[in-house]
């Protein structure tokens, strides 16, 4: 049964501009004000956290913000705090909005004597009092599972084909989508169906985690547009080096579609003196100074997504409904003309 009062949303400092693009957006389909709710999120001197809300939130439906990026351990106490904060302040529900989940590639024990950290996040979530997890294109999709409360994992997929369709309008018939190895097929092939396109796959082998030892392209690319689509981009070094073999490969162009740009390190200066025409990310982790500068890097919104999937979980809608395109087209209307 829906809620009788409006949802509320609290931001910690992880990806403010984010959380303030959702409240417009809702403001926008609520035809009243949404905004976030008045409240501080601070460091003592040694680094503590100490989080204060300053409205009245008993009973209410609470929304808060928070990917856990870098840095990762203080935005995930962030997140941690302000929802004790919230339950000890007698909320009604609290839905963690997690655009990006940290840890998450920390999903299995590949060696002896390692940790499944994912797991651990999650029970550190559900013991802080969250309710619900509301996140985008996580690792793993088996992550859902390591939670004992309701998760909805949105996909960027939907978004990008309806960028693609956008700028590379009568172009759709030279596309080729690339996984960018064997573990990303079934997310490539869903992009792939969106828009009626082959599938290639660059099969890599690692000798250490963030080192490549060998690449081989799986599939015909010769004078095809390459479209590589994973869910997170790093320090791009293995995007650049698969864009690199595609060249080779015979592909006229290369683009890539990441859903997370975590971007550490070189990752900007590789992208931008790479082959690839453009690298497309999500604004799920907040864009650096660095990244909105870069030539070739392009940053879409996911505020309209986030928008409607907070009102349908607070209104006992679908959220999956957003992942068909008659759901999609009119709350990105204005942002994407696909005709």
């Amino acid at each position: 049964m829906p809620s009788m009062n409006e949802p509320k949303l609290i931001s910690g400092n992880a990806n403010k501009p984010l959380a303030t693009a959702i409240a417009r957006r809702m403001s926008m389909h609520r035809g009243m004000n949404v905004g976030l709710v008045n409240a501080r999120v601070e460091r003592f001197n040694d680094q503590e956290i100490f989080v204060e809300v300053y409205e009245n939130v008993r009973g209410e439906d609470m929304f808060v913000i928070q990917p856990t990026s870098n840095p990762a351990n203080d935005n995930l106490m962030e997140l941690l705090i302000i929802t004790d904060a919230l339950k000890r302040s007698s909320a009604g529900r609290i839905t963690a909005v997690i655009p990006y989940f940290g840890y998450a590639r920390q999903d299995r024990r590949t060696k002896a004597r390692t940790p499944i950290s994912a797991k651990l996040v999650a029970n550190l979530i559900a013991q802080a009092g969250v309710d619900r997890v509301l996140t985008m294109d996580l690792h793993a999709t088996q992550i859902q599972g390591f939670f004992d409360i309701p998760v909805d994992n949105l996909y960027a997929a939907p978004i990008f084909a309806l960028d693609i369709k956008h700028h590379f309008k009568g172009q759709t018939d030279d596309i080729m989508v690339v996984s960018p190895d064997v573990g990303g097929v079934a997310r490539a092939r869903e992009l792939a169906k969106r828009i009626n396109a082959p599938l290639s796959i660059v099969d890599k082998r690692r000798e250490k985690a963030g080192e490549v030892a060998e690449m081989t392209v799986i599939g015909n690319v010769e004078g095809k547009k390459c479209i590589i689509v994973d869910d997170l981009c790093d320090t791009a070094g293995t995007l650049c080096k698969a864009a690199e073999h595609l060249i080779e490969a015979g592909a006229s162009e290369v683009h890539a579609y990441i859903s997370h740009g975590v971007m550490s390190g070189p990752a900007v200066e590789r992208v931008t003196n790479s082959v690839m025409k453009s690298l497309v990310i999500t604004d799920t982790i907040q864009p650096t100074d660095a990244i909105l500068k870069a030539p070739n890097i392009r940053v879409v919104p996911t505020a309209p997504m986030f928008a409607q999937a907070i009102l349908n979980t607070w209104n006992g809608t679908s959220v999956s409904s957003l992942f068909e395109d008659e759901t999609l087209v009119p709350i990105y209307e204005g942002l994407y003309n696909t005709n």
